[in-house]
């Protein structure tokens, strides 16, 4: 089925697993964001916690809630996210990324937290059908953005195209008792940068933020997190419009933005 007009894409960061309970958590934020989105005929979703060789998608028809994470609240263990999988969705991707040269497995995988913790809070319903695939932490910006290029197609066919991910992400610079108002300067010097290039559409500059944007290695001192911005980013329009939601820094380092590429 083809929707009327063509989908936006989107990077979410996704926080920490207990997103869904802890208050001081801005929850609310993507209950909002979601209300704000024409609402998908399914999702594919490349989150920053299924990383493999080469990109696999999930053909799972009723995927499983992973919890996969260690030494949270017994209730965090507790939630199930019981979206129906879109197989239908996962072998269009895959046959688009075939056609664009790309091998890729399928395989019928649940669904991690990456995922189901955003999605949980923007469809609480649990009644829009999501796949995943997956990001490859060994590769760079430009393939995961050469990934979203070769999957432009679905936003015309009521597919909307997510990354989950962190727009910063350095646990080892965390410090989980900091008040917001002790965010370390370097994470907005470092968000700040990556906006103005998103905004500008340098994509040669963002593809290199490696080398480019300031203090790039702290921020990411392995950029699985950042990945998935990368894929919303190619499967967007090349004039795309800029959407910015800034929900703050938390535990010091991890900054919490969602990015839409309308």
């Amino acid at each position: 089925m083809t929707t009327a007009s063509r989908l936006p894409t989107v990077f979410l960061s996704h926080g920490a697993p207990t997103l869904p309970i802890d208050p001081s958590l801005p929850s609310g934020a993507f209950t909002a964001l979601s209300a704000d989105l024409p609402r998908p005929e399914s999702i594919l979703m490349l989150s920053a916690h299924w990383c493999t060789l080469r990109p696999v998608v999930s053909t799972a028809t009723q995927p499983e809630t992973i919890h996969d994470f260690y030494g949270f609240p017994r209730a965090l263990y507790e939630i199930a996210y019981p979206a129906p999988g879109a197989p239908v969705t996962a072998q269009r991707a895959a046959a688009l990324l075939r056609a664009h040269g790309v091998a890729v497995d399928e395989e019928a995988h649940g669904l991690d937290h990456g995922t189901w913790v955003p999605m949980l809070l923007m469809f609480p319903k649990a009644d829009v059908p999501v796949a995943q695939l997956s990001i490859q932490p060994h590769a760079d910006a430009a393939h995961h953005f050469a990934i979203g290029r070769a999957l432009r197609a679905l936003r015309d066919e009521g597919v909307m195209v997510i990354g989950s991910g962190q727009i910063t992400h350095n646990l080892r610079e965390a410090d989980f008792s900091a008040r917001p108002e002790d965010a370390d300067p370097r994470v907005a010097e470092f968000t700040d940068w990556f906006e103005a290039h998103l905004a500008a559409r340098d994509i040669d500059a963002l593809l290199d933020y490696r080398r480019r944007a300031p203090h790039a290695q702290l921020m990411h001192p392995t950029d699985e997190h950042l990945l998935p911005v990368f894929t919303a980013l190619g499967a967007a329009d090349d004039d795309y419009t800029l959407g910015i939601q800034s929900l703050g820094t938390y535990q010091r380092a991890l900054a919490m933005t969602n990015y839409v590429f309308g």
